[in-house]
C-alpha cells in the first residue's frame, strides 16, 4: 500500500507536483496517465526514492520513505528505457541483479524469463539488444524478486504483440495475488483489460482518481480512453 500526503515537489521555480494526495491499495492495478510533463515521472521517482521528498510525505506499507531505504525491497520497477552495462550479457546482467538483491533463489519468480525465452539468448551482450528485448529484460527483473508493489513505466513500449500479451497476462495474474501494480502509459487502449483504477494528472495535479467501473458508469462508455475524454470535456465546460 502506498499513501501520498500533501506531496509538493519543486525544481527551482517550477512546481512539478502540487499538493498531491493519493492512496494506492494492495490488489489494485492503477493506470497513472496524463500528457507529457504532467508530473507522472516525478511522482514515480519520488516513490522510488530517486527524488528527495521535502514537502509532504510518502508512506509505503505504513513507513515513511524519509525514514529509511529498505522499503525499496518491496518494489519492482520496470523503467521506460532500461540502461544496463553494455559489455555484460543478458545472463550476467540478471545474475548481477540477483546477487545485489540477495533474495533466496527459491523465492525468485522466473515465469517471464521462461515465457520470453531469454535463457536461449542469455549470452547476447546488452549493447546488441533491440529496444524490445531490453524491455523484456527490464520486465523480468521487475517481477523476479516477488515484490508486493510493481511499478511499470510504459511497459509495452517496443514489445511485439506476443510479448505484450505475455506481460499483460502476468500483470493480471500478480494483481490477483493481492499485489499493487502501478502502470504509466500513453496507450490507453492497452489498459482496458488490466487496470482497476485510473489516476489522470495534469500540471502537477490530480484531475481524476476513480475506479474503472465508476468511470465507465459515470461516462456511459466502454473504454478507458473514451471515459477520460468525456470527463475532460465536461471539465472544460
Amino acid at each position: 500500500m502506498i499513501e501520498i500526503k500533501n506531496l509538493t515537489k519543486k525544481f527551482n521555480k517550477f512546481t512539478a507536483l502540487n499538493n498531491i494526495d493519493l492512496s494506492f491499495n494492495d490488489g489494485q492495478s492503477v493506470a497513472l496517465i496524463g500528457p507529457n510533463g504532467c508530473g507522472k515521472t516525478t511522482l514515480i521517482k519520488s516513490i522510488l526514492g530517486l527524488n528527495v521528498v521535502e514537502t509532504g510525505d510518502i508512506m509505503v506499507n505504513g513507513e515513511s520513505v524519509k525514514d529509511h531505504y529498505m522499503y525499496r525491497n518491496h518494489i519492482g520497477y520496470m523503467p521506460q528505457i532500461g540502461r544496463y552495462p553494455e559489455n555484460m550479457s543478458i545472463g550476467e546482467t540478471i545474475k548481477m541483479i540477483q546477487d545485489i538483491r540477495k533474495i533466496p533463489k527459491e523465492q525468485w519468480d522466473t515465469e517471464l524469463l521462461e515465457a520470453f525465452e531469454l535463457d536461449k539468448i542469455s549470452d547476447k551482450k546488452m549493447r546488441t539488444l533491440s529496444g524490445g528485448t531490453t524491455q523484456k529484460v527490464s520486465a523480468v527483473l521487475a517481477f523476479m524478486f516477488n515484490p508486493s508493489i510493481i511499478i511499470l513505466d510504459e511497459p509495452t513500449a517496443g514489445l511485439d504483440p506476443l510479448a505484450s500479451e505475455i506481460l499483460k497476462n502476468k500483470i493480471v495474474k500478480e494483481k490477483a495475488k493481492g499485489k499493487l501494480i502501478i502502470i504509466t502509459s500513453h496507450l490507453l487502449s492497452e489498459l482496458d483489460d488490466i487496470v482497476s483504477e485510473i489516476v489522470f494528472m495534469n500540471e502537477g495535479r490530480i484531475l481524476v482518481h476513480q475506479s474503472v467501473s465508476d468511470l465507465m458508469k459515470e461516462t456511459q462508455t466502454e473504454k478507458i480512453s473514451d471515459g477520460i475524454v468525456s470527463i475532460l470535456k465536461n471539465m472544460k465546460k
